[in-house]
């Protein structure tokens, strides 16, 4: 009989040549244990989206409360459900800005994919403005925004009225204009390497959008759910965006995303026509239960404190001849080196000594630090020992 391993690479499609290729047995907190009992370090969250760690108890409880009452009823938006009316009512509470509609999806791609059509509906205008190196997701739509014409290329043609414009040069926004629907930005750029933005860009960006009538999206998939040291990123640039898009770290392990606006917004979604966006599996009710369940511990137990603290201590730690930069913003951290081929032997290396780490889709020179909120100074402490040591092993 094949192995789990054989199945995998026979029946799973595959999108590189070199996958990890860890056949898991569970994973708790920050931990992820293989099926051979060997412990790992999980420094990248699933791609930022474990912010509570691993199977919280608190978002298993959830889980398993709610599949005690029901699963999927019927399509989005017709039954009320408490789950999505709960998650909806304190998520627009947490985010603020008058942001008290939420359209709940499967996923950040959909939740983009809503947040455009809901920006064009809403001005009447076709054109968007998106950066160079963003990342906004996979599909059609999403595919179109992304800053990257190495992975758009073997797709096109794409959505037409985009223009791609370089991230923190106020400069070009000479070409944010009356066409433009609306602007869509990730609040620290991802798979870039987490850049930043410079302080009062967005804000900027902000006022060039009023003063064309542009709306402005600001993407926080990644960002969002306290891993910048804030709750979301923009809390702390002073700005009140018009859509805000969620996923990753928003349901505690389970699957689901948003698009949030204002009433007036996301009203334009229900006439002409009626139905203008709907979803069968969006905020189903076991994953609306999971990701209220996990907003309420980062809020009860401050975990967006959490990041500020671990970011001094990895960039204390992170010193190597051959690191030439750790940039980001809290647990949104990139460790700068020089070559692809080095990414992927320290990666290797990591691996060996149980701690995963990763690279980033339009930067491969660096290492992906994004753990869980909840990852203790001992164990940075320990990933760190590992992570300069690989550097080591290639010099």
């Amino acid at each position: 009989m094949a192995s789990i391993k054989q199945l995998f690479f026979a029946n799973l499609a595959q999108t590189t040549d070199f996958p990890l290729a860890l056949e898991m047995e569970r994973a708790e907190g920050v931990h992820i244990w293989d099926t051979n009992g060997k412990a790992y370090i999980d420094l990248i969250s699933g791609i930022s989206v474990s912010n509570i760690g691993h199977r919280h108890p608190k978002v298993v409880d959830a889980i398993k409360g709610q599949v005690d009452k029901y699963m999927h009823l019927l399509v989005y938006g017709e039954f009320i459900q408490s789950p999505q009316v709960l998650l909806a009512n304190e998520l627009s509470q947490a985010l603020g800005s008058n942001l008290d509609n939420l359209f709940l999806v499967n996923s950040g791609s959909e939740a983009i994919e809503g947040a455009m059509k809901l920006a064009k509906r809403y001005t009447g205008r076709r054109e968007f403005i998106a950066f160079d190196k963003a990342y906004h997701g996979s599909t059609q739509g999403a595919l179109s925004i992304i800053g990257d014409e190495e992975f758009r290329r073997g797709y096109r043609p794409l959505l037409p009225g985009i223009r791609h414009i370089q991230f923190n040069d106020t400069a070009e926004f000479q070409h944010i204009t009356e066409n433009t629907a609306a602007v869509i930005v990730e609040t620290v750029q991802g798979e870039a390497g987490y850049i930043p933005p410079h302080a009062g860009y967005l804000k900027a960006l902000r006022e060039k959008c009023d003063e064309v009538g542009a709306l402005l999206i600001l993407d926080e998939i990644q960002a969002g759910f306290g891993r910048t040291g804030s709750l979301f990123a923009f809390h702390t640039e002073d700005i009140h965006p018009d859509i805000v898009t969620l996923a990753k770290g928003m349901g505690g392990g389970m699957p689901i995303g948003a698009f949030a606006s204002r009433k007036e917004i996301m009203d334009s979604l229900k006439e002409n026509p009626i139905l203008g966006h709907i979803t069968t599996f969006g905020g189903h009710p076991v994953s609306a239960a999971a990701a209220l369940a996990s907003l309420q511990v980062i809020q009860e137990e401050e975990l967006w404190k959490r990041p500020l603290e671990g970011e001094k201590l990895f960039r204390e730690l992170l010193v190597h001849p051959l690191i030439t930069e750790v940039r980001g913003r809290g647990f949104m951290l990139a460790v700068q080196l020089d070559t692809f081929e080095r990414v992927q032997k320290v990666i290797e290396y990591c691996l060996e000594h149980g701690v995963i780490t990763d690279w980033f889709l339009f930067n491969d020179t660096s290492l992906r630090l994004s753990p869980p909120l909840i990852i203790t100074d001992d164990e940075i402490r320990r990933a760190c020992e590992v992570i300069v040591e690989g550097i080591d092993r290639t010099v």
